[in-house]
């Protein structure tokens, strides 16, 4: 993973960069107290739908590792050994890497990747829970770099926490919106995104049905004032741009409640000294794709879907295969024209994801259609559901 070692590059010589300001500061060096530069280019930032580690999900990447699976990701299911790195290996137990192959390129390509994974209940002692491992390490080797985990599910039952957590620690990555100390959820997660330090900082909302002996900290429940608090330590703590992954909205539906685009409306209208404590909204948990949109000036996702899960019952409880349509978002940042000014998203795009039930692979829709899957419908829901907010007139556009 070449560009993984290249962030780890970057935030190594932002750390060795720090300590020389602070030694030239002690001496009195002529460059002492002067502003930093203004970054001279920008970055790419990915963000893709849930993954909901079902048991289904789970038997698929089972199958896949023991050699019955064709590891490449085209959705056929049919071929030799589904080994993907580190995602698993014959025999190996569990190998994601063909489900999640479609979006390797656009993931690995960003500075910044970030997806958002449910934790796996502590009393779940099934292949959700053996494969967990697996799963985050097939997550890291497509090119994530941090998962949001904050979910209304962990509120009612925190038991997975620490599990879900451990995992993704094992395979490098990031996380965010759970913690299994006090401590670790003080903390401001600060990631390298090319010149740039991105704050992530994932919330849910409260179902009404929180564990009775959870600590508070071990989830972060969606709350206007804790979410303007978090994003304003974010910035006193060093983030050029702010995230939040919002685990928000009714299931099932294609487009935001009203109390949805009122918190939307208030998050995005919170300044200090002018400038939006917020820089990107990224919204889940509606299961279905919904519309990106400008609101006070910054991006909101209100939903993108489930990128993989079971997601075929519906909220009627009949079989749904929108389920599986998703999207991955991508925005291009450009840097401030002074220092300490805004980092403003430049080029707003989506590609159309669908995850395959009957193959296990996630696909990469408009490829599909290219090479002749009849996904065209898929394509058209999609597109219309993230185009629904008015985001093609701030030039929001289908990526290729």
């Amino acid at each position: 993973m070449i560009r993984r070692k290249h962030q780890v590059a970057l935030a190594l010589t932002a750390v060795l960069a720090a300590a020389a300001a602070c030694q030239n500061q002690e001496r009195g060096a002529p460059d002492a107290g002067r502003q930093a530069p203004v970054a001279t280019r920008g970055f790419t930032l990915v963000a893709s739908g849930g993954i909901v580690p079902h048991a289904t999900v789970a038997d698929r990447a089972g199958f896949d590792a023991n050699g019955n699976g064709n590891g490449n990701g085209s959705g056929d299911g049919s071929g030799d050994d589904g080994t993907n790195g580190d995602g698993g290996s014959p025999g190996s137990g569990y190998d994601f890497g063909p489900m999640l192959a479609a979006v390797q390129p656009a993931v690995s390509d960003a500075d910044l990747a970030l997806c958002r994974l449910d934790p796996v209940p502590g009393d779940d002692t099934g292949p959700a829970a053996a494969s967990l491992p697996q799963l985050a390490r097939a997550l890291a080797a497509t090119g994530y770099d941090s998962c949001a985990t904050a979910a209304a599910d962990a509120l009612v039952d925190p038991s997975g926490v620490p599990r879900t957590l451990n995992a993704l620690d094992g395979a490098g990555l990031r996380h965010a919106g759970t913690a299994r100390t006090q401590a670790e959820a003080g903390t401001t997660p600060l990631l390298q995104a090319g010149p740039a330090k991105v704050a992530h900082l994932s919330y849910t909302y409260d179902p009404g049905q929180r564990a009775g002996d959870s600590p508070e900290w071990t989830v972060a429940a969606l709350n206007e004032q804790r979410v303007i608090a978090g994003a304003r330590a974010a910035r006193k703590a060093g983030a050029d741009v702010v995230v939040l992954s919002l685990d928000w909205g009714d299931g099932w539906q294609d487009a935001p409640n009203d109390a949805v685009t009122a918190l939307a409306g208030r998050l995005t209208a919170s300044k200090t000294g002018g400038r939006p404590d917020i820089d990107l909204i990224l919204g889940s948990d509606g299961h279905l794709p919904q519309a990106y949109g400008k609101v006070n000036g910054v991006w909101v996702v209100y939903g993108t879907g489930d990128q993989i899960g079971p997601g075929t019952t519906g909220a009627q409880g009949v079989r749904d295969w929108r389920g599986g349509e998703s999207t991955t978002a991508r925005f291009t940042f450009a840097p401030p024209a002074r220092p300490g000014g805004r980092w403003e998203i430049r080029r707003a795009e989506f590609l159309p994801q669908f995850y395959d039930q009957d193959s296990g692979r996630l696909l990469d829709v408009n490829a599909a259609i290219a090479q002749g899957a009849d996904l065209t419908g898929v394509r058209d829901r999609i597109k219309d559901a993230a185009l629904g907010g008015g985001g093609a007139k701030t030039g929001l556009t289908m990526a290729p």
